[in-house]
């Protein structure tokens, strides 16, 4: 998809080699130096592990990273959302593997949202993702393209949640982090302003099934600040970024579920620091 289709035009730029991580875990934040893909865009040279469509395999047991038998969900998460959520779906795919869950990503760049037309795609795949995949648990981070009236998101909204539920899974609908309003978003800024208060307000009405988490709580509401840890672009995240909100989602289900993520130290320096994603993200 051209820059011209999507919001997101990837800076063309080639790959460059592996430049190292140093990794620092504090119990308010995750900060990492970001680590830049290799000449074939990926860290471990054979090309295959990519952010999109990532499946990772578990333990049959399901065991926590202490040994015990995790009892509580999720055991398989299905990760949904736009170039933002494919961006993180490395780090959340290693996190998620160190702690014996199933994981996998159908975030698309260019898409992957549920309202509106340009949503046709993702309701034309997701039954089939539930069906083969059979996830208990369905993270949606809220996309860009959520475009619509207040009345049509909660529809959204209110659909997916029955898709997910008749799958035999819960639904957990996540904030967008800020992003810069560019030309392109300018017109849809007031959409994209009301889509978490609409997904919230799903959420309130199926509390045992619906989940909401705010992720301002990591980001901040400012897309340029410090905290928010946008790339270059303003929009999405580098390594760095991408591992703080592993982090934090990892404490987010275990305050929603009792489950106990993986220690940082078991996943933040792995592999999928040289993921393709950040290599067209010119991340350093």
């Amino acid at each position: 998809m051209n820059s011209k289709n999507t919001p997101f035009p990837l800076l063309q730029r080639p790959a460059r080699r592996a430049a190292g991580l140093v990794l620092a875990a504090t119990t308010a934040a995750l900060a990492l130096t970001a680590c830049q893909a290799s000449g074939n865009g990926n860290g471990n040279g054979n090309g295959s592990d990519t952010a999109a469509d990532r499946s990772t395999a578990t333990a049959g047991d399901q065991q926590t990273p202490d040994g015990r038998k995790n009892a509580t969900k999720p055991h398989r998460l299905l990760w949904m959302g736009d170039s933002i959520g494919e961006v993180q779906a490395p780090p959340l795919g290693a996190a998620m593997k160190a702690g014996h869950v199933e994981f996998k990503s159908i975030a698309a760049a260019g898409g992957g949202g549920v309202v509106g037309e340009i949503a046709q795609p993702t309701w034309e795949r997701l039954p089939k993702e539930l069906k083969s995949f059979k996830p208990d648990v369905v993270a949606y981070q809220i996309t860009t393209y959520d475009w619509g009236t207040p009345g049509e998101q909660r529809g959204a909204y209110e659909r997916l949640a029955k898709t997910v539920n008749d799958a035999g899974a819960e639904l957990l609908i996540v904030s967008a982090p800020p992003f810069k309003v560019d030309d392109f978003y300018k017109s849809h800024e007031a959409a994209i302003k009301t889509a978490p208060k609409s997904a919230k307000e799903v959420a309130d009405m199926h509390p045992n099934t619906v989940r909401f988490l705010d992720a301002s709580a990591l980001w901040g509401t400012d897309n340029t600040a410090a905290t928010a840890q946008r790339g270059k672009d303003g929009i999405h995240s580098c390594q760095q970024g991408s591992a703080a909100f592993t982090k934090w989602f990892g404490e987010q289900l275990n305050k929603q579920y009792g489950f106990t993520p993986a220690a940082v130290d078991q996943w933040a320096t792995g592999s999928w620091t040289g993921d393709k994603v950040y290599a067209q993200l010119s991340c350093k």
